[in-house]
């Protein structure tokens, strides 16, 4: 398909059995969007088995099928590099660590066109980006939200990316959040496990769905310290869907403090987070492990609470 192009195989997991051809392959490949896998798949860049090109979106995959994906070379890239400062936890030839800190969008979107992680990394890291993810996402494997602080790991090869890829949709990751959660969960530590998705009220919100629909999320939580009306706890993905955190806490009745998606201000809770002039979620990515894609060595990294929690949780601690 010509010099430059990566190719990464996806097999057909009992969840994306049944479903269309680019709904399946945005559920393998959840950080790439589905337009642009629908465009990949149009333009003959997708290939059941050892077959011709499946052209047709809309077809229907089944369990065990595996697709080659091509990903062509990364176009010139939309977003311009900026002089931004990053807090780099690792960094070597393939790939980079960053501490992000909360308020900082990872990637170009309508509403965020620069002064974001990528915008950042193309000037840090010139050119030297993994372009699997687009034009729009060069070297982005995973995300945190926009006002979730913590680490996140960018590739900068393509071998790195496709490595990181197959880790992330194994579910092999290690990531741990630390949060501030409204109440006390009881019990102390468990497991929430549902089916999440887009709200049907709301698309920009995700929610929790019945069995079957949307994708199947995990989160381990375990209570760390009873504070003031809350209680400091660690939640430990076992998968890594959008906003996933956040979502399981409010369901099971412990939304994060300062999330006015999720939850709301509980009374009494207001002036409190005026006082530390605290305006987000309490969601802090403080731990992420992983195999290194190309030199195989286990990598494990820690970050402390950023200011603002602590200032926080020094409020709530009676």
């Amino acid at each position: 398909m010509g010099p430059g192009v990566s190719i990464i195989e996806a097999t057909i997991g009992e969840s994306q059995s049944g479903l269309r051809l680019d709904r399946a392959l945005a559920d393998l490949f959840p950080d790439i969007s589905r337009e642009r896998l629908k465009a990949l798949i149009l333009s003959g860049h997708v290939i059941p088995g050892n077959t011709a090109a499946a052209l047709n979106p809309s077809m229907k995959v089944a369990l065990g099928e595996t697709y080659a994906v091509a990903f062509p070379a990364l176009a010139a890239a939309e977003a311009t590099p900026q002089d931004i400062p990053l807090n780099i936890v690792h960094e070597d030839a393939d790939l980079i660590v960053i501490d992000k800190p909360a308020g900082l969008v990872v990637h170009p979107a309508a509403g965020n066109l620069d002064g974001t992680l990528v915008n950042a990394l193309l000037h840090h890291c010139r050119g030297q980006l993994s372009g699997i993810g687009g034009v729009a996402r060069p070297g982005i494997v995973h995300r945190i939200d926009k006002d979730t602080s913590g680490l996140l790991v960018v590739a900068k090869s393509d071998k790195a990316h496709e490595g990181l890829a197959v880790q992330f949709r194994d579910h092999s990751i290690d990531r741990l959040y630390a949060a501030i959660a409204y109440g006390v969960p009881m019990p102390a530590a468990g497991t929430i496990e549902t089916w999440m998705g887009r709200s049907d009220a709301d698309r920009k919100k995700m929610a929790v769905h019945r069995e079957g629909r949307g994708k199947r999320a995990m989160t381990h939580y375990r209570s760390i310290e009873r504070l003031y009306g809350t209680t400091l706890v660690e939640c430990r993905l076992e998968t890594g869907r959008t906003h996933q955190v956040r979502v399981h806490m409010a369901h099971i009745g412990h939304p994060l403090i300062g999330d006015q998606v999720y939850g709301r201000d509980r009374k009494g809770f207001k002036s409190i987070l005026e006082t530390v002039g605290f305006k987000r979620q309490a969601l802090h990515a403080k731990r992420l492990g992983f195999i290194h894609p190309i030199s195989g060595e286990t990598l494990r990294f820690e970050s402390p609470l950023p200011a603002d929690m602590q200032e926080l949780l020094s409020q709530l601690r009676v």
